[in-house]
């Protein structure tokens, strides 16, 4: 992979079960790729503070850390899901 190459990354959001394709750099932040995610699955700005993302089924626990610091690969799958677990009536 060359430096600035696009990542074509596949983000489910489990609020929607929807799952958003995410291109993104090397050096773009798992934030950013959490807030796109959650605009491209509702349609609208979320207050991104109140979800984390998963990747290989562990928590992202520095979403300021680069899709490259994390070696996420090309095609790779993330989870964004809320922070608080939702109460079930």
């Amino acid at each position: 992979m060359t430096a600035g190459a696009a990542l074509h990354l596949r983000v489910t959001v489990t609020d929607t079960w929807d799952t958003v394709a995410v291109d993104a750099g090397p050096d773009t932040s798992v934030a950013d790729v959490k807030r796109q995610a959650l605009r491209g699955a509702t349609g609208r700005p979320v207050a991104s503070g109140e979800y984390v993302v998963k990747f290989r089924g562990c928590l992202v626990l520095d979403e300021r850390k680069t899709v490259g610091d994390l070696a996420i690969p090309d095609g790779a799958a993330l989870i964004v899901l809320p922070s608080r677990r939702h109460p079930i009536r």
